[in-house]
């Protein structure tokens, strides 16, 4: 499974964010991919994705869209949202 975190360096909810996705990385090791993408450096990917806000996170499995988040949320509350993909 991927999940493509969709942020930007001067938006504070995705520096809010940025350990919180670093530990998941870290704890779902094998399970999940975590790509980021810089809204700004690859707006061509945005536009593709819909993304209207940012930090949005992206689930995929086989390449297609399964879940969608938008918005800072705790450890625990990102951790039950990807344990419902898995």
């Amino acid at each position: 499974m991927k999940l493509i975190d969709f942020w930007a360096e001067w938006c504070p909810p995705c520096k809010l964010m940025n350990p919180i996705i670093k530990e998941i990385e870290k704890e779902f090791k094998g399970k999940v991919e975590v790509e980021k993408i810089n809204v700004d450096e690859k707006q061509k990917e945005a536009e593709k994705y819909e993304i209207f806000s940012i930090p949005t996170y992206v689930l995929e499995k086989g390449g297609k869209e399964v879940d969608r988040i938008t918005g800072a949320r705790s450890k625990e509350e990102f951790k039950e949202w990807l344990k419902k993909h898995l």
